[in-house]
């Protein structure tokens, strides 16, 4: 199977399958003499672990994590960094009903097209429960940003039809609440649509957004390799969103010119914008203003009403899906956009080490004797 490698420089190849024994990635690029703890990924799966919320799948997992190489004494050493995930309470009895036929909204169909065979125990390779592997590995991105003065910072936006209030933003808020939202009156309310949600055996969608804050200038590149365009296919590779908006996002289509151009000003000696509509990328490349992207998350199709399908044979039936599943996907969503947000800024800092001449020659020092 291609396409589980992620990343150019700090690359990352994730493994493993909902019901399988366990889950994991492969981290490599990342810089030796990084300070790493399994704690220090651990608070970060706990973020997107089931079981944790009342509103989450009440499938519980543990969700911790191994290192199994590329750390020595605390601290990383250059080479693959290899983390391992066990599953400890999957029910593969829950699927067999559905074995010989196709979920609606599921990836069942295309899967079965494409290899001639599905993994009917929770979607195999196609379940979100993939996102654990990108979880661990982002949690490491994070890190590294944060020692280099970057923050990168996600939370839901929204919930059906429920809106955080973006005037009182929270940050403490998205971390504590079982909404993932910065601001617990819009959580409240969040919370009681859920039960009437689930009451009616249904689910619902949502928004989330991503800041990152702190992030200079000049990242990024002008064409394909675009920071906006590799955001976009990083934070839409994930299972459930159906859409990504950078800045202003599609309201920009409603704007003139004059509204939407972000005017620049001096301050202390910098150019700097007066307003965000770009969300912080021009042309492909960062412009010094904090990024924001944004998400948006499908209905979590297992719901428990009967659905009209079609089985493997080409028969037209009826299915009730069992199970155990979330409401609403966004809040243990949220933090995987962040992973896969600090994983492609990260990469993209990487890359933009061999942009200029200077880069090479601070790092080497002149007359090629390496800066120690």
């Amino acid at each position: 199977m291609a396409g589980s490698t992620y990343g150019t420089v700090f690359r990352i190849t994730t493994w493993g399958e909902s019901h399988g024994k366990a889950l994991g990635v492969v981290v490599d690029g990342c810089p030796a003499g990084l300070e790493l703890e399994e704690r220090d990924i651990q608070l970060y799966l706990d973020r997107r672990k089931p079981g944790a919320t009342g509103i989450a799948t009440p499938r519980k997992e543990a969700d911790s994590v191994e290192i199994l190489s590329g750390v020595f004494e605390g601290r990383t050493t250059g080479t693959p960094i290899s983390l391992m995930i066990r599953n400890t309470s999957q029910i593969s009895g829950d699927y067999s009903e559905i074995a010989s036929c196709y979920r609606p909204g599921h990836a069942d169909y295309t899967f079965d097209r494409k290899y001639g065979f599905r993994d009917y125990r929770g979607g195999g390779r196609s379940s979100g429960r993939e996102t654990v592997g990108r979880v661990a590995a982002g949690a490491i991105a994070c890190k590294i940003l944060k020692k280099l003065g970057i923050t990168v910072c996600a939370y839901t936006r929204s919930i059906g039809p429920v809106e955080a209030d973006m005037s009182g933003f929270d940050r403490q808020a998205a971390l504590e609440t079982p909404t993932a939202m910065p601001d617990r009156q819009a959580d409240a309310a969040a919370v009681a649509y859920l039960e009437d949600v689930r009451h009616d055996m249904d689910s619902v969608g949502g928004c989330m957004e991503c800041l990152v804050e702190g992030l200079p200038g000049g990242i990024g590149d002008p064409v394909f390799e675009k920071l906006d365009a590799n955001l976009a296919k990083a934070v839409m590779s994930i299972g459930a969103v159906k859409a990504v908006e950078i800045g202003d996002g599609h309201e920009v289509s409603r704007h003139r010119g004059s509204e939407n151009n972000d005017s620049f000003q001096m301050r202390e000696g910098k150019a700097v914008k007066v307003s965000n509509h770009a969300g912080g990328i021009l042309g492909g490349i960062s412009d010094g203003d904090t990024i924001v992207v944004r998400a948006y998350v499908k209905p979590t199709p297992s719901i428990f009403r009967t659905q009209q399908t079609v089985s493997q044979s080409g028969e037209s039936m009826e299915i009730k899906i069992k199970g155990r599943h979330d409401p609403v996907i966004v809040p243990r969503a949220v933090v995987v956009m962040e992973c896969m947000t600090a994983l492609t800024v990260l990469d993209a800092m990487m890359l933009n080490l061999s942009a200029r001449m200077e880069n090479l020659t601070a790092f080497y020092g002149f007359g090629g004797k390496q800066v120690l």
